[in-house]
């Protein structure tokens, strides 16, 4: 009896109106686990190379787990795989709510869609069935209408919809997809993929889970998390305060990107912080499936700037975005700015940024009011983040160059913008600054997917030797401004960590293993054995990790990308000019001596950074080595 999955996997056509159901047999599983290493194998092998992103043979993956589902805090995620049209890289993104759970009772682990629909399209899937509906009616619309029409058609309020706004329609390149209105799967341009295919909405609903091997143990492992997390401060705080509980800390260390990262504090960080949040503007939260920290803030934002409470409330990222990067203090605004996002279906994180870029390079005089249409794009300027974000969406005027991203955006611009353009591979960088967190920023080179602060773990979790991630083999406390052999050590083994939660689709805001986390790696080995009745060990599942990683890292090098993509902006090699970090600066020759340390412990290609053939070999690879022909 298969435990702890469906077998099923439905690839379908959009040009054809077709479906296959296909049936893997377990040991894809077992060397994939689902989320990113399931998306990370279809993309290699189904894909031609250099493939158009926007064109109808590129693939857009929806893959659970073989934990996805199952009645505990933090397994409700799922990863969307493509080839990104913001990067030309492998595309991946991450979201919880309540989608991903139900695609598995729905009977399927994962969605395989390929082609261009004729007219607009969205899938309605039903326990095991797939249908196509017509949206040409909903093709337009923002997504609450969107959301709130499908389910009326369904006659079901329960329906799960991953959907589009307008910026997907519109192919800005890094237009997001939602779910729930406010569980994004944010970052690459995933919703312009969905676009390009005229794919406006995914509604699933199912009523039957996959039965796992040893339920009462992960009753057993829910009951303890039930009863603990309660314990442990750093989850507390981001119950109470939201992800926003790492705005202050981050103003106060100096790593708070500010004016477009040339600084680290804001001097109005206090009035856009959590605590501010909770005190004015909260009117309710929000959690993932199963999960009693409902860390998703609803808010109700003061006048002129009143929000609907259905697109929740701004993250961290989309906070710091908004605020302190483009030097805006009214949370209000930055909350409305917010629902903008989530209503035309926007990155927030690149909404912001090129918005920021756009600001400096006006600012800097490289662009002037005959670009702008005579919008003044100065720091600060609060009503220019919500006017821009409209055009963006729509692609018009000067929203049509910033839609393309920051990199593409420069190089139209020209006059020396791109010192001014953030980014990662063509991603602009997440509200984190390398400046104080130095694997961060080795994470934000070697991610196959461009700067991405969720595919790296944070060095404060290093600072002090914490007991949970000695099963990782990180057993002393680490300077997080070091880039020393034994930290690009620990990075690689955490780097490892935080993929296989990809793999798995688990929360990392409860397995980060410090004081933020409450389950640890020995609890996840658990609860993989307790869903599937295998005998994984942490070893195993570090490995399957690996395996997603390399695959990822081949399917880039495939398209073109080397080592001498793994750069960061020279910004992070400047000064930081104010706050309280004053003066910090990553090290460019030690960043480069721990990029190629780096490289060799993960047995790729010291010089080119791809990996070996041995290497490909020993993660049962050989077939990605025959294909590819590594160096």
């Amino acid at each position: 009896m298969v435990c702890g999955y469906n077998g099923k996997i439905a690839r379908i056509d959009l040009l054809e109106r077709s479906v296959k159901i296909e049936e893997p047999e377990e040991l894809l599983y077992k060397k994939y686990l689902g989320g990113r290493g399931l998306g990370a194998y279809y993309l290699f092998r189904d894909l031609a190379p250099k493939v158009d992103p926007l064109g109808p043979d590129n693939e857009l993956i929806l893959a659970t787990s073989i934990i996805t589902g199952i009645p505990i805090a933090g397994m409700s995620r799922f990863s969307i795989v493509t080839k990104s049209p913001l990067t030309g890289t492998f595309g991946e993104a991450e979201a919880g709510g309540h989608f991903g759970s139900e695609l598995k009772a729905a009977g399927f682990d994962a969605l395989i869609v390929k082609g261009i629909s004729d007219t607009p399209v969205y899938l309605w899937i039903q326990d095991g069935k797939v249908e196509f509906r017509d949206a040409s009616a909903l093709w337009g619309k923002v997504t609450k209408d969107t959301q709130t029409e499908i389910r009326r058609q369904l006659n079901d309020p329960l329906v799960r919809v991953a959907l589009i706004g307008p910026a997907g329609e519109n192919l800005v390149r890094y237009a997001c997809i939602l779910n729930e209105l406010k569980y994004a799967h944010g970052r690459g341009g995933l919703g312009a993929v969905m676009g390009s295919k005229k794919l406006k909405a995914i509604a699933v609903r199912g009523h039957t889970r996959p039965e796992s091997k040893e339920p009462q143990r992960i009753q057993q492992i829910a009951q303890w998390m039930a009863t603990h997390w309660k314990e442990y401060p750093g989850t507390v705080n981001r119950s109470t305060y939201g992800t926003a509980d790492a705005l202050m800390p981050l103003d106060t260390s100096g790593l708070l990107p500010t004016r477009n990262f040339q600084g680290g504090s804001f001097a109005d960080a206090e009035k856009v912080s959590g605590e501010t949040m909770k005190a004015t503007i909260l009117t309710g939260t929000d959690g993932c499936y199963a999960c009693p920290i409902r860390c998703k803030r609803e808010v109700r934002a003061h006048e002129p700037y009143e929000t609907d409470t259905a697109y929740g409330g701004p993250e961290y990222e989309t906070i710091a975005a908004f605020g302190p990067l483009c030097e805006i203090g009214d949370l209000s605004a930055i909350s409305k700015a917010n629902e903008l996002s989530n209503a035309y279906g926007l990155d927030t994180i690149s909404t912001g940024s090129a918005i920021a870029f756009a600001m400096e390079c006006y600012e800097n005089g490289i662009l002037t009011n005959k670009d702008t249409d005579g919008i003044e794009l100065r720091f600060g300027n609060v009503k220019v983040i919500l006017q821009l974000i409209e055009m963006i969406a729509h692609r018009r005027g000067i929203g049509n160059l910033l839609a393309e991203g920051v990199k593409k955006a420069s190089e139209k611009i020209g006059k020396g913008s791109n010192h001014f353009a953030l980014h990662v591979k063509g991603k602009e960088l997440a509200m984190h600054d390398p400046r104080g967190k130095a694997a961060l920023g080795l994470g934000y080179a070697v991610s196959p997917s461009g700067a991405d602060h969720m595919q790296a773990i944070h060095d404060p979790a290093f600072v002090k030797p914490v007991k949970a991630l000695e099963s990782l083999g990180i057993i002393e406390g680490l300077d997080p401004n070091s880039l020393a052999p034994n930290k690009v050590r620990a990075f690689v083994q955490a780097h490892l960590w935080w993929g296989l939660l990809d793999c798995l689709g688990a929360c990392k805001f409860i397995f980060i293993p410090h004081g933020a986390g409450v389950l640890t790696p020995n609890h996840m080995v658990d609860l993989v054995n307790a869903s599937t009745g295998w005998e994984a060990s942490l070893w195993s599942l570090m490995k399957a990790s690996e395996r997603a990683l390399n695959l990822a890292r081949c399917f880039n090098a495939r398209e073109g990308f080397t080592a001498k993509d793994d750069v960061l902006p020279e910004r992070l090699f400047e000064e930081l000019r104010f706050g309280s970090r004053k003066g910090a600066k990553l090290d460019k020759g030690q960043f480069n001596k721990a990029l190629q340390l780096y490289y060799e412990m993960m047995g790729w290609n010291r010089e080119t950074g791809t990996p070996t053939t041995a290497k490909l070999d020993e993660l049962d690879l050989e077939w990605v080595a025959q294909a590819f022909h590594p160096t």
